[in-house]
């Protein structure tokens, strides 16, 4: 299968658990949304906090917020975590 690579925008605790605020992952062409945080994941070994994150963050695929993980990334695509904001 091919390899395509798209941005990945890393905020708050997903950039902490990481040390990044951005990065090019390589990913498999026509990977579902719902599969890359398992690759991130992988890609991450010693962040051991970046599971949890993730399963309770949202995602912006080219600034648009996406609720349906089925979305299809094709490559070139810019992807954010969206961590949760706690406030008061």
């Amino acid at each position: 299968m091919t390899q395509v690579e798209i941005n990945v925008l890393y905020f708050a605790a997903a950039s902490t658990a990481t040390g990044l605020s951005r990065e090019r992952v390589p990913i498999p062409q026509n990977l579902p949304l719902a599969e890359l945080g398992d690759l991130l994941v992988a890609r991450h070994p010693k962040a051991t906090t970046l599971r949890k994150i993730l399963d309770g963050s949202k995602w912006s695929v080219d600034a648009e917020e996406v609720e349906d993980l089925e979305t299809v990334l094709k490559g070139g695509e810019e992807v954010a975590v969206l961590c949760p904001v706690s406030g008061g």
